[in-house]
């Protein structure tokens, strides 16, 4: 790792915040949370084993800055995001006598990030939070615009919120904790950017993805400062979702449905399901005339190559009934009027949003599907 930091900014009114990436930077986060926080009171949300690595450093330097803090630990696992550990976790922050300037610090991966995300929106109707994702796939997205939620059995992240944080830092020293499997899933995500906005991006990556996950100093602050700043964009134009932002849930209808399907568990990887999802995307594209077939086998062999998923097979879920994953795709956030949208590629670097994709096509191609 070098020691260069780099700083960009989500354009979003008073409501704007800076994503910091580089690395060390939790030992200097009391120094960039404190001009932020309303009281010197914050309380650090983690999980257990992230905390084993990160959380005495973060305590240091909040008490370092003059901050008191408190910690509440969860156990790590997608399991973590429902609402019976969304409902202790809240009566573990009150109990601490927290006022609304308060402040919550996320440490950790995309779960504990939307849990903290949500609990900073709805304990005393909104406090501030700052978000310091510890996994690849939550420096590169979930960390960064506002979305928030808990899962419940029938689908994910159907209970939530979109709530900003004060503040990102995305600190990659975190990452050589990392299994290298945790780090291909969040690599699954930095794909999806060059599959919806940037065809050069993506072929940069079918050069560079392996020195991205060897962790290699410049491609790896590359890849990551290039999605957040597509994402700042997106979302500094489209907050709410309700135009080019749904952009973002590329391989989402589908990954989700798997998700759902797996039970949510250590079995299939969020960024696992959204890999397969994007390839899923592709090939049912491909099926419906719309982009190419060759389009289609290059991000299936890209992310093949890489290591991630690319068959139902490969998650044990071949022969699955289409019917079921339809099931599960019309619980998604996106349907209107009960009609499944899906986000659908025209070709690598351009998507756009199909509104009410056809069933009968759909069943057959998923019941085709290996």
């Amino acid at each position: 790792m070098t020691d260069e930091i780099e700083r960009l900014r989500v354009e979003l009114g008073d409501r704007a915040y800076e994503i910091v990436v580089g690395p060390r930077l939790i030992e200097s986060a009391g120094r960039e949370i404190q001009p932020l926080l309303r009281r010197r009171q914050v309380v650090i949300v983690s999980d257990e084993t992230v905390a084993r690595h990160c959380l005495p450093r973060l305590r240091d330097s909040l008490s370092e800055a003059g901050i008191a803090h408190h910690t509440v630990l969860l156990p790590p696992g997608e399991e973590t995001k429902d609402l019976d550990h969304f409902g202790r976790l809240a009566e573990k922050i009150l109990a601490f006598g927290i006022e609304r300037g308060t402040m919550l610090v996320a440490l950790g991966g995309g779960v504990v990030g939307d849990v903290t995300g949500f609990a900073a929106a709805t304990l005393l109707r909104g406090i501030d939070f700052a978000q310091i994702p510890t996994t690849l796939l939550a420096q590169v997205d979930s960390s960064v615009g506002g979305k928030t939620g808990i899962n419940i059995r029938i689908g994910k992240n159907l209970i939530g919120a979109f709530y900003q944080p004060r503040l990102v830092l995305a600190d990659m020293s975190t990452l050589m904790t990392l299994p290298r499997r945790e780090l291909l899933a969040g690599y699954a995500e930095i794909v999806k950017y060059g599959l919806i906005r940037d065809v050069e991006f993506f072929a940069w990556l079918e050069a560079e993805g392996r020195a991205v996950c060897d962790l290699a100093p410049a491609p790896l602050r590359r890849a990551v400062m290039t999605s957040c700043a597509m994402k700042a964009d997106i979302v500094a134009s489209d907050e709410r979702e309700e135009g080019d932002r749904a952009l973002l849930n590329f391989g989402h209808t589908f990954g989700h449905a798997l998700e759902t399907e797996t039970g949510f568990s250590a079995k299939l990887l969020h960024g696992e399901a959204v890999g397969l999802g994007m390839v899923l995307a592709f090939d049912f594209a491909a099926h419906m005339g719309l982009v190419a077939a060759e389009e289609a086998e290059r991000v299936r062999r890209h992310l093949n190559e890489m290591g991630l998923p690319t068959q139902l097979s490969a998650i044990g879920l071949a022969g699955i009934p289409a019917d079921r994953l339809i099931a599960h795709m019309s619980k998604d956030k996106k349907v209107r009027d009960g009609r499944i949208t899906l986000i659908l590629p025209r070709r690598i670097g351009e998507a756009f949003v199909m509104k009410d994709a056809p069933l009968g096509e759909l069943s057959d191609f998923l019941d085709g599907a290996a």
